[in-house]
């Protein structure tokens, strides 16, 4: 079984999005057209790893210019244990590198462990001093037609 690490592309996108579906403790998955805009935006910082043609990991990776940022990081439970989230991670990471971004992040649920324990183990280390905030544009933007 051989193993392959390719850039991710717009063809990619309903065999990532399966993945990602089987895989527990991601965030809701990016749409088609906000992975495409990602993957053209940052050519070859988002991958896929494939066996033959199905794809069993994915990272979708990209970078503001300022701070890279990590979304997605899923591999088939059938392919894990065998270092493939590691060189996932550790390509976009000399990616970011190569492109002059200092740092990286990257978002865990509060109770998704296994995540948590698997970036402690590549040395990430969580910051306590910060708190995250979000908005939902769409939702946001109804209410304020309605006000």
């Amino acid at each position: 079984m051989s193993i392959k690490l390719c850039a991710m592309n717009a063809q990619d996108y309903d065999q990532v999005q399966q993945l990602w579906s089987r895989c527990e403790g991601l965030s809701q998955p990016d749409s088609r057209a906000q992975v495409e805009a990602l993957v053209q935006h940052h050519p070859g910082l988002s991958l896929v790893a494939r066996n033959e043609e199905e794809i069993v990991a994915a990272i979708l990776a990209g970078h503001d210019g300022r701070r890279g940022y990590l979304y997605h990081l899923a591999v088939d439970v059938a392919y894990r244990q065998q270092g493939l989230a590691r060189r996932l991670v550790q390509h976009c990471l000399d990616q970011l590198e190569t492109a002059g971004i200092p740092r990286c992040s990257v978002f865990v649920y509060q109770e998704n462990e296994e995540a948590s324990q698997f970036w402690k183990s590549l040395g990430w280390r969580q910051r306590p001093e910060l708190k995250v905030f979000a908005v939902d544009l769409e939702p946001f933007a109804e209410v304020k037609e309605n006000d």
